[in-house]
């Protein structure tokens, strides 16, 4: 996965850029919503399918906070699927509902570096379809987008509620 990491504290990135090329993904960082804007755009213009499978933003930051680089980047993609961290969730969920018109993904600060490799792998989402019986692994030969795998598991979700009697 490509990931774009943005929070001003330099040794929180550092942690969270570690484990998350340890398991593999690509990772871009930003120190600013000012910066993360930029790099964002610049992979955009090199890749507009799919600049970035998933954009961790904290919530509150110098030069442009958290929900103000999401509204730039969910004009320029409606589509990218943000994860917002942040010491105040309730907060974050409701300005980012009246602000983005749309529900976001939340970790809330602080968080293992272990939730923040399970959230951005989908590792939930990927348990549920496994005690559905889905294969997993054949599911993720597919290489689904988040999107793509949470509408999979509703989808069966409403088909095992449809069976239960």
């Amino acid at each position: 996965m490509r990931i774009l990491l943005v929070d001003d504290e330099p040794d929180l990135v550092s942690q969270y850029r570690t484990i998350l090329e340890d398991a593999g993904h690509s990772v871009d960082t930003a120190g600013d919503g000012q910066s993360c804007i930029m790099v964002y755009s610049n992979v955009l213009a090199a890749n507009p399918e799919n600049p970035f499978d998933v954009v961790v933003l904290d919530y509150s930051m110098p030069k442009m906070n958290g929900l103000e680089a999401a509204k730039e980047i969910l004009a320029k993609k409606p589509t990218q699927r943000i994860v917002f961290a942040s010491a105040y969730v309730q907060d974050t969920l409701v300005d980012s509902i009246k602000t983005l018109g749309q529900i976001v993904e939340l970790l809330q600060k602080p968080f293992s570096l272990k939730d923040l490799l399970d959230t951005i792998e989908d590792r939930a989402i990927y348990d549920e379809l496994a005690k559905l019986n889905v294969n997993v692994q054949n599911l993720k030969d597919l290489n689904p987008t988040h999107a793509q795998a949470r509408s999979y598991l509703d989808a069966l979700r409403k088909i095992q509620k449809a069976k239960t009697f």
